[in-house]
């Protein structure tokens, strides 16, 4: 069996508590942990989360415990969830700014887009969204450049455009941590 490429690197997956989209956690997790990688999910919430799909995740800690500092990457999981709970969560905004001032992976898929785009971690950067009017204007307000792709990578920033690309998103931030 080969090695494993990312044998030692920790990756923060963060879901909203309830309206996450199950396959941009699950796809991206398995491909990363089959690469041996370590996934860690955070959530407002101690309890169970619940995905658009059924999905029932208990995440490993809440976002106020997580430090960017222990981590080689931060993925923010879409779903409409993200919209009502991660948009505006300033604990998980210093995570991402930090971890973009620290050279680490970061990774948005969905709706999530928007949070990395409050979080001030798009600008200048070329960035994809699920597309609504208002995701767009988050991308334009943050500075990014919007480009119509299912995945767009920008040096350590891997964007995603929703859960039929799930599996290329996980693909490209695998290809990010292995660099």
């Amino acid at each position: 069996m080969a090695e494993k490429r990312l044998k030692g690197k920790r990756v923060l997956a963060i879901i909203a508590p309830t309206g996450f989209r199950d396959e941009e956690l699950e796809q991206p997790k398995q491909i990363l942990e089959a690469e041996g990688a370590e996934v860690e999910v955070a959530s407002t919430v101690e309890g169970t989360c619940s995905g658009m799909l059924g999905a029932k995740v208990k995440p490993d800690l809440t976002i106020s415990k997580a430090r960017a500092s222990e981590y080689d990457a931060v993925i923010v999981v879409g779903g409409v969830g993200s919209s009502e709970h991660l948009w505006d969560d300033t604990e998980l905004h210093s995570i991402l700014k930090w971890a973009a001032e620290s050279g680490k992976v970061i990774g948005g898929i969905c709706l999530s887009g928007a949070v990395l785009a409050r979080a001030g971690v798009l600008d200048g950067k070329q960035a994809t969204v699920y597309q609504t009017p208002q995701t767009l204007e988050e991308l334009k307000k943050a500075g990014a450049r919007y480009v119509a792709k299912d995945v767009v990578t920008d040096g350590n920033l891997v964007t995603a455009e929703g859960p039929a690309a799930a599996k290329e998103f996980g693909r490209k931030l695998a290809e990010r941590l292995a660099s």
